[in-house]
């Protein structure tokens, strides 16, 4: 029961800063219409929430059992409450950076102790697995829920009125209410306390060394590189390449956001009968071939005359599939890497899973948009394809190293 209860405060907590976090797309097309920033300048809001991630995670992912994984996501949670208050009375873009800053140092310390708890309320593998799945679903689910969310708060007929603001209310008593859950739930922590001389930085780049860490943080960099590129711009495809309207825009997103919920809550099924490195290698070869497929139907798209779903070109509907193969990829390998580890070194490698995720998502978000700007959203969605034939090698490396030790 109480196992129960920390699982539900755990998912809570993700879904959460899945809505803060992958707001960024939404806010990206909001900010260039409500202040009128530039598509450069608005795609740095990536860097405000992942590099204050990357390096956050590096400095307290190896201390962060000291401090206590449930007091941890207390401290985040109601930084973000605060933060996401304080945004309707602010209502300018350097509040947006300071915000996305906020998001990120907070997050840094909820996806080392999330991990870190999969850990310690799991008994073995496939139990770890299943519950890995679960929690990035829900993360899932949470971003799906986040799209739509902020669509209800966008003026239809005025896209720039700063109005939009107000979802951060909502965002404020979410974040609030789950600190307060967190208060009330015991967790059991003495499982992840390292042996002594073991904690530090110096654990993290002991594990940093290792063969099979190289390839598998290459596997996590690469991954959240695709994901960040596609669902931050997403948004901004839409609504100037196919030309869709900023709430529609949005809305339409949520499709990316319920394919990954979905393909991500299925997987666990999927691998009980199949070897995990088959599988995602089919997944990577339909992800390319729906781009392949998808995008050549976003040329020469007119605006609708009225803002219609049954008017919709097909790419809107089409193109956000790939989430659904994309899906299990981040779960399985981070499953991989952590159950091959003793828990005590999980709060260390989850915390360089953090750090090179947030370098990818920074990556990988800032590219896309540089070529968005001077080449065309078609342009910049093609090259994704280059990330995926890399994945697919450190797919093929990660196996081998597993299956060597």
């Amino acid at each position: 029961m109480r196992n129960g209860r920390a699982v539900v405060a755990v998912a809570l907590t993700y879904i959460v800063f899945a809505i803060l976090l992958n707001s960024v797309g939404t806010v990206i097309l909001q900010s260039i219409q409500s202040f009128g920033v530039s598509k450069l300048e608005a795609g740095r809001l990536e860097a405000y929430k992942d590099l204050p991630i990357a390096i956050t995670s590096f400095l307290i992912a190896s201390f962060l059992p000291r401090l206590g994984y449930r007091r941890a996501m207390i401290i985040a949670l109601a930084l973000e409450g605060l933060a996401a208050a304080a945004m309707p009375f602010l209502s300018a873009f350097w509040a947006m950076k300071l915000m996305f800053f906020c998001i990120g140092v907070g997050f840094a310390g909820v996806k080392v102790a999330a991990y870190s708890c999969i850990g310690l309320l799991t008994r073995d593998r496939q139990g770890h697995a299943s519950l890995t799945n679960l929690i990035e679903g829900l993360f899932m689910v949470g971003v799906l829920g986040g799209y739509w969310l902020f669509s209800l708060f966008v003026n239809h007929e005025n896209p720039a009125d700063p109005g939009w603001l107000d979802v951060y209310w909502v965002l404020s008593a979410l974040a609030l209410g789950t600190a307060a859950l967190w208060a009330t739930t015991p967790l059991d922590e003495s499982g992840a306390q390292a042996p002594e001389g073991r904690a530090g930085i110096g654990q993290m780049l002991r594990l940093a060394a290792t063969p099979i860490a190289v390839v598998f943080l290459a596997s996590a960099f690469l991954y959240v590189l695709i994901e960040q590129a596609i669902g931050t711009w997403l948004p901004t495809f839409n609504a100037e390449v196919l030309h869709l309207p900023a709430a529609m825009s949005i809305q339409a997103t949520s499709i990316f956001a319920a394919a990954i919920a979905l393909g991500r809550l299925s997987a666990g099924v999927a691998l009980r009968r199949v070897a995990w490195f088959p599988f995602l290698a089919v997944c990577l070869a339909c992800m390319a071939g729906l781009v392949l497929l998808t995008l050549p139907l976003a040329s020469g798209v007119t605006p609708m005359a009225e803002a219609d779903w049954f008017a919709a070109p097909v790419a809107a509907f089409m193109l956000p599939l790939i989430g659904l193969f994309m899906a299990p990829i981040y779960p399985v390998i981070n499953s991989v890497i952590l159950s091959a580890l003793p828990r005590h070194d999980h709060a260390a490698m989850t915390g360089l899973i953090v750090v090179f995720s947030a370098l990818g998502g920074t990556f990988g978000s800032f590219v896309t948009g540089f070529l968005f700007d001077r080449l065309g959203g078609q342009t910049a969605f093609y090259m994704a394809l280059v990330p995926m034939a890399v994945i697919a090698v450190t797919l093929f490396l990660l196996d081998r190293r597993t299956r060597a030790g």
